[in-house]
């Protein structure tokens, strides 16, 4: 059959006009939208592109929460009613170095401002600063009960929760003119029930911390009537410590019983700084 040579011309300078428009089919739309992705991208200034994501956030979240895991156990010493059930604390427990009564009443200032009442204060400001730091945090009490509980008990209640570090909050009863605040550390025991062996160096190592950051955070001095000025006060008489199987100390606050002391420990915005200084030394510890 003879070629029409009409016919291949017409065809060909089709196939010539149809290659640079868009929408003649072919591969060459993607390196058209590609083209203008990146010039949008070089106008804008925006990427293209989703970029990959990175480890900051989890760096973040670490820091905002530094505590996280850990477990910590806050004693509010002595419990509001206890004056109301005076038989029921006075029954003796064993302390590992003899017995001892379950609880006591705690102090006052002379204005009748109990020390139960500002350890739980105190406490309760301590926890909610710990667990924003993403802690566990388990209360001996929360005057959810009558009275108690017993000095052996508030040591289980540590003991049993694994904690990292207890503390037991205080506040002194000593005489006028005795000022500041002290962190009791437990001696070495090991007799009967007690056995402190293990506690005794993390412990000094936990009150250490506490007295750094409490006498910075409340601007108070360690107790000018013991511990030497250092503000660490050791003893082997206090079951709260000898019971303990795990980092334990005892922070007295300050003294009610002295005027300029307890002006003090009946503010409310110092107390806040007491709470702040001890949640400070506590993460130290646990950070160390």
């Amino acid at each position: 059959m003879p070629y029409d040579h009409r016919k291949i011309l017409a065809l060909a300078s089709a196939l010539t006009a149809c290659a640079p428009l868009a929408g003649c089919g072919g591969p060459s739309q993607a390196p058209q939208a590609a083209d203008a992705k990146a010039t949008e991208a070089r106008a804008t200034g925006i990427p293209t592109t989703t970029p990959a994501p990175t480890a900051e956030p989890t760096r973040n979240a670490s820091r905002a929460r530094p505590l996280a895991g850990r477990t910590i156990a806050i004693d509010p010493g002595h419990n509001p009613g206890n004056f109301r059930h005076s038989r029921e604390i006075n029954q003796k427990v064993d302390i590992g170095t003899g017995r001892k009564e379950c609880d006591t009443t705690g102090t006052t200032t002379n204005a009748g401002y109990t020390e139960a009442a500002f350890t739980l204060d105190v406490s309760r400001r301590l926890r909610d600063l710990l667990t924003a730091q993403g802690a566990k945090v388990v209360l001996t009490h929360d005057a959810e009960r009558p009275y108690g509980p017993c000095i052996d008990e508030r040591a289980r209640t540590g003991n049993e929760a694994r904690a990292d570090a207890v503390v037991s909050v205080h506040a002194d009863g000593s005489a006028t003119g005795h000022r500041g605040f002290h962190v009791i550390l437990p001696a070495r025991v090991s007799s009967g029930a007690a056995d402190t062996t293990k506690i005794v160096g993390p412990s000094r190592t936990l009150g250490e911390a506490i007295a750094r950051h409490f006498a910075r955070a409340t601007g108070t001095a360690p107790a000018n009537y013991l511990g030497a000025g250092t503000g660490l006060d050791v003893r082997a008489d206090l079951g709260g410590l000898n019971l303990s199987t795990v980092p334990k100390v005892f922070v007295e606050c300050g003294n009610m019983r002295d005027p300029k002391d307890a002006a003090l420990l009946t503010d409310v915005a110092w107390r806040q700084k007491a709470a702040q200084g001890i949640a400070d030394g506590i993460g130290t510890y646990l950070k160390g």
